[in-house]
């Protein structure tokens, strides 16, 4: 079956990006860097597409000139197994960005993540209804999701 890669599009921050997010994520390294040639879009030598892989799933990144930007429309979600890894990597992801509600951000390029803790899923999705609308009341209520938090309320109904 084949494969099927992001492509994502930046101005000219394609190779720093990708650095970034490989610093990030376990398991992650840069694949290859297609460099510029003389009269390319870009500087000659600058990065024109960068191929990367962020624990197993690959990207590339492409310097493409400022004619598009990312949005919300597309956003990747790190599933986090406790508040730890759910802080960890809202920290390192926001810096630069700017956090937005219930566990999304947007980094430094403008890309968006949703930072999930399983327990939220599980809460979600909890049988009786009243329980798993009091998990969403209060996810609603965060930027960064509060495990913590997020039991207090279901239990505290």
């Amino acid at each position: 079956m084949p494969k099927i890669t992001p492509f994502l599009w930046f101005d000219n921050q394609a190779e720093e990006a990708a650095s970034y997010y490989v610093s990030i994520f376990k398991n992650s390294r840069i694949l290859a860097v297609q460099r510029q040639g003389e009269g390319g879009h870009g500087e000659p030598g600058s990065a024109q597409t960068v191929s990367f892989e962020l624990d197993g799933q690959e990207f590339t990144a492409l310097n493409g000139g400022p004619q598009f930007r990312f949005n919300e429309a597309v956003s990747f979600v790190v599933p986090c197994k406790n508040q730890e890894e759910v802080d960890e990597y809202w920290e390192r992801l926001s810096d630069g960005g700017e956090e937005g509600p219930c566990g999304w951000l947007k980094d430094r390029f403008g890309l968006s993540w949703q930072v999930v803790p399983d327990r939220l899923i599980e809460l979600l999705g909890d049988p009786d209804p009243a329980r798993s609308q009091r998990a969403f009341q209060a996810m609603m209520q965060m930027r960064k999701i509060d495990i913590r938090a997020l039991e207090d309320a279901v239990a505290g109904g």
